[in-house]
């Protein structure tokens, strides 16, 4: 199989090609920029964003593609100047994406398209799934409606599109988990704002399982939450990470405290949203990591 990665050189894309080039599928990585050593057979730098034509860029048919691409979101503060390249970013690379593979004389049948659980908007006491509508409640909600609706254009070529809706990716050494962890390492961890307020998360290695999951069936298109069936509350979340790391949980971080430090981006982590895998759980597919200490377990230890 021949696999398209946009966005391959982040923590997911790095995970989705360590896990398909095992496998021995090949897999393509659009890159701005130009990489001529390959460290695998089985994986492949394509300098994309540069050439107009299809037919200019070095690729074999393509079976399947996956859309990464675009700033990182959490990794600083959201001035209007950093909103707009989170916003540009996704928009310009998604449609950049389909007009590459709208020129393909053989068409992948699959297309997953990166989205985020923000879509749903927040709540502290509501549950979505993949049929929950959209209410447009803040930037992330807006951001993620723009781009999915940028990734449906692939439909309209005869692909099957999946929107993956992220939660909260937890990786080792990647993501937001390290700098959750770290006042714990100080001993200050603690509950972060009010601690009511939901976390929809997911293991690295179930979300990579997943994305495999989904290629293999057909049957799976549209919206798909790629979170844990089990969310938990952000006091939940910050006494599984003291009891896995052995470490007090006592220390209280108001959210205005946050919102001083990180500005808007902190909504993420003083709101939330309680997000269900109903697709995937109505599908069979086994989580791994279900519950958020065989996670941590996992990841930390």
């Amino acid at each position: 199989m021949n696999l398209l990665i946009s966005g391959g050189t982040g923590f997911i894309g790095r995970a989705l090609t360590k896990h398909f080039s095992s496998l021995k599928h090949h897999v393509y990585i659009l890159t701005r920029k130009r990489i001529t050593e390959e460290y695998s057979q089985y994986v492949h730098y394509v300098q994309w964003l540069i050439r107009k034509s299809a037919n200019q860029y070095p690729l074999p048919p393509i079976d399947v593609a996956i859309n990464l691409a675009g700033a990182s979101i959490y990794n600083s503060r959201w001035t209007e100047s950093k909103k707009k390249s989170i916003l540009q970013s996704r928009l310009n690379a998604t449609k950049s994406l389909i007009n590459l593979l709208s020129q393909m004389p053989i068409k992948p049948h699959l297309l997953i398209s990166a989205s985020t659980v923000g879509y749903y908007g927040t709540s502290k006491t509501q549950s979505f799934t993949e049929t929950s509508s959209y209410e447009g409640s803040d930037f992330l909600a807006d951001v993620s409606y723009r781009w999915e609706t940028e990734a449906l254009r692939a439909e309209e070529l005869g692909i099957r599109t999946v929107l993956a809706r992220f939660g909260l990716v937890l990786a080792q050494s990647d993501g937001l988990l390290p700098k959750m962890i770290l006042p714990y390492k100080y001993f200050i961890g603690g509950t972060i704002a009010s601690g009511k307020q939901w976390v929809s998360w997911i293991h690295i290695e179930d979300l990579v399982r997943l994305i495999d999951f989904t290629i293999q069936h057909p049957f799976i298109n549209g919206p798909v939450n790629f979170t844990s069936p089990y969310p938990v509350t952000m006091k939940e979340f910050g006494q599984t990470i003291g009891k896995v790391t052995k470490r007090p949980h006592w220390f209280l971080f108001p959210s205005f405290i946050l919102k001083l430090f990180l500005g808007e981006v902190s909504e993420f982590i003083t709101k939330g949203q309680k997000v269900i895998p109903k697709k995937a759980v109505t599908a069979s597919f086994n989580f791994k990591y279900p519950s958020l200490e065989s996670a941590l377990k996992n990841l930390l230890n």
